[in-house]
């Protein structure tokens, strides 16, 4: 049992397109071995990948448009209605792309949209692909991403910089433990109201984190940064759901073993 005192979700984030901007949630449901619904159902193929949505399997995501490379994605905002499949891309505050994800037209829609205006980043005709209950996750597992905001804090004193928790695009912001005390809940389970959350595996972070959510500028060298002060380019942690129920905004933490 950990000595440190409980911790509360400070907010929840889905995914629902890889690549594209985080969606807020108030609550959510979580099932036993799965993400957050829809945490990136869907994702943005570059060029062929040879990805099977009849037997879709875990890739590495530099077969689709992610921030590690295309930093520009993080000028778009995006927003996903679950009962109409509809995407919304915005740019410059202005619609610039809509489309019914389970539509062939719907698709083209969004398509074309990238074909258009990313054609500096694509290495072959971009493609909307998803394939039932599978997430396009950089972990192999469905698991649910968690972020330690006195960790954020923590960074923000190395890198010498203000640094957006969201460049981190992790599905729960923890705050009220110390930094870095993440690590030391691999094996043991987080208790949120019924929910438990198996820590499985620590975060290696990638060039991703160095965009700037709001500019879309890659304005810091976050992991290279951590490597050279921490011996490491860590920051978070995988846990699976080994219970189900909702999690909410504010729902206090619990380290039960």
């Amino acid at each position: 049992m950990s000595s440190v005192q409980p911790a509360q979700i400070a907010s929840i984030y889905r995914y629902p397109v890889k690549g594209l901007s985080p969606e807020p949630l108030p609550r959510v449901a979580l099932c036993i071995g799965g993400t957050l619904p829809a945490d990136r159902r869907y994702a943005i193929e570059n060029g062929p990948s040879g990805f099977d949505p009849a037997a879709p399997a875990w890739m590495p995501k530099s077969y689709f448009l992610m921030l590690m490379r295309d930093e520009r994605l993080a000028g778009l905002s995006s927003r996903f209605e679950d009962d109409t499949h509809l995407l919304i891309i915005r740019a410059n505050g202005k619609v610039a792309a809509r489309g019914d994800l389970e539509t062939p037209e719907g698709r083209a829609a969004i398509e074309d949209f990238f074909a258009t205006n990313f054609a500096g980043e694509l290495k072959g005709p971009p493609k909307v692909i998803s394939g039932g209950g599978h997430s396009f996750s950089d972990a192999a597992k469905k698991v649910v991403s968690i972020i330690n905001l006195g960790s954020i804090a923590a960074i923000e004193g190395i890198v010498g910089e203000p640094v957006h928790p969201l460049r981190f695009r992790a599905n729960l912001y923890v705050d009220g433990w110390p930094a870095w005390h993440e690590f030391e809940l691999l094996g043991q389970t987080l208790a949120i109201g019924d929910v438990r959350l198996k820590v499985v595996k620590r975060i290696v972070r990638c060039a991703a984190v160095n965009v700037d959510p709001e500019t879309a500028a890659r304005d810091l060298d976050i992991p290279h940064t951590l490597t050279r002060r921490l011996g490491h380019a860590e920051c978070g942690i995988y846990a699976e759901v080994i219970a189900g129920g909702t999690v909410a905004t504010g729902d206090e933490v619990i380290v039960s073993s």
